[in-house]
């Protein structure tokens, strides 16, 4: 007789990075010529041992919490493209914030915990959470009923650029639209009424999550005053950076936000070099060449983060 896994604990997806030092042993096969590259150059391997270590004393807190009956994995950011996500899985990211925007663009609603495995390394705002307090959370998370008063869950929004064709990208930073070498990029932009065409270093579109970084700094130098989104915000910032004015093409539509269900229309005019890319990860790209189109907005799914 079969039955039913509505009752099964949902699995643990443990989330993990290459460490400095496991990089360089890739990189150079043996312990002993890694340290060898790095004599040569005043170095030691102090300082990735170090990393090292004390991210496998925290992943480890956190295998010791799971309960031994309830299932899990664990996978390396190289391979999330190839790897399948459960609606019920938790997912466990032990490491550095930048991790958790890699995640987030595959999940679909799915709850994330972030360790911090070294508070003196990393900054801890998405990864915040010290190992020790891996059961805790992991009860939190698993519990439908009576959660632990001392978390709560916090939903950020995303941005997703969809093409013409169906492809989307998401994204829990900002999206880039524009040329793969970041030389000018030519396109025609659309923003409600407002029509122009461009030629830039291309288009930021940035969530409250990433107007921390890249978006921030193009509004510090363009000394804008309308406030960003910051991470609850149910809304997008965009930004066209260094558009060039000329007889064909124009500056005035440059900034704006994006809300409910607005979108920021492109259309390239690019023979060659266009591309779409989320997060700063430009080998996750999209074509964007002459004759396509995407459009971005809010994206209907947010990240669940376990804070």
């Amino acid at each position: 007789m079969v039955q039913a896994h509505d009752h099964l604990p949902p699995r643990i997806v443990l989330v993990t990075r290459r460490t400095p030092l496991e990089s360089l042993l890739e990189r150079f096969g043996t312990r002993g010529q890694v340290e060898f590259y790095l004599r040569s150059r005043g170095q030691d391997l102090g300082w990735a041992q170090g990393v090292h270590d004390k991210l496998y004393a925290a992943l480890g807190e956190v295998q010791q919490a799971i309960p031994a009956h309830q299932r899990r994995v664990r996978i390396d950011r190289e391979d999330l493209d190839r790897f399948l996500f459960a609606p019920d899985d938790l997912v466990v990211i032990v490491g550095q914030d930048g991790l958790v925007p890699n995640v987030a663009k595959y999940l679909r609603g799915q709850l994330v915990i972030g360790i911090n495995p070294d508070p003196g390394e990393y900054d801890g705002v998405l990864c915040r959470h010290p190992a020790k307090f891996a059961m805790p959370l992991l009860l939190f998370a698993c519990q439908p009923r009576g959660k632990d008063a001392a978390f709560t869950i916090q939903e950020r929004c995303m941005a997703l650029a969809r093409r013409e064709d169906g492809q989307e990208l998401r994204s829990l930073n900002e999206i880039f639209v524009g040329h793969a070498s970041h030389q000018s990029a030519r396109y025609r932009i659309t923003f409600g009424a407002l029509k122009e065409r461009h030629s830039s270093s291309g288009v930021i579109v940035a969530t409250g999550t990433g107007c921390t970084g890249w978006a921030r700094s193009i509004a510090e130098q363009r000394h804008l005053e309308h406030p960003l989104p910051v991470a609850a915000d149910a809304r997008l910032a965009w930004f066209v950076r260094e558009p060039f004015p000329s007889v064909v093409t124009g500056t005035s539509v440059n900034f704006g936000y994006l809300i409910d269900d607005t979108r920021l229309q492109l259309e390239s005019e690019m023979d060659e070099g266009g591309v779409i890319f989320a997060d700063g990860i430009e080998s996750d790209r999209v074509q964007f060449l002459t004759g396509q189109r995407c459009e971005i907005g809010i994206a209907p799914e947010r990240l669940r983060l376990v804070v």
